[in-house]
């Protein structure tokens, strides 16, 4: 709350300089980045692939779960087994154990493995998306472009300028 007051503050006075010496005055705008992202085909394609990439990964993990429930089953049944040797037992533990470890592995390997997907797919999507909002800024004389998404932002004025009509024009985009 400090920070966002002193930056508001800070700009308060950078604001009030700039009119009182005559110095270049600020052009505000304000753009929903989600809405950009949106309108981008290349968005839906990216979400596709990964949510294919997704689907196989989890189907792979409830192989790795269906394989582990039925050993384990086999293992419950042959502990109950009198008959059965403590060799048979420990062996059949073991490898319910590494099975276990290995699904465990998977699970935070195919996290991981989505995750840098999700980057790779998304961030020329995003500097794209970047460049655009600057080519717009640059051309259209704005000092800054407030991204209305995060929620972070606490108050953008009326006089700021929504460019998302712009950036679209700028992408080709409806």
């Amino acid at each position: 709350m400090n920070k966002l007051f002193a930056i508001l503050a800070f700009t308060g006075l950078f604001i009030m300089g700039g009119s009182v010496y005559g110095q270049n005055t600020l052009k505000l705008g304000h753009i929903d980045s989600r809405l950009i992202f949106a309108a981008m085909p290349e968005s839906d394609s990216a979400q596709k692939k990964l949510e294919r990439a997704a689907k196989q990964m989890q189907s792979t993990l409830e192989e790795l779960q269906v394989d582990f429930n039925k050993k384990n089953e086999d293992f419950n049944r042959l502990a109950g087994d009198a008959a059965a040797s403590d060799l048979i037992l420990k062996t059949k533990q073991e490898e319910l154990q590494s099975l276990y470890q290995r699904i465990q592995t998977f699970q935070q390997q195919a996290e991981q493995d989505i995750a840098n997907q999700r980057t790779e797919l998304f961030k020329p999507i995003q500097d794209k998306a970047i460049k655009a909002v600057s080519d717009v800024a640059e051309e259209n004389g704005f000092t800054y472009i407030f991204d209305t998404a995060g929620g972070a932002l606490a108050y953008y004025s009326p006089d700021s300028q929504d460019i998302l009509a712009l950036v679209k024009t700028k992408l080709g985009l409806k």
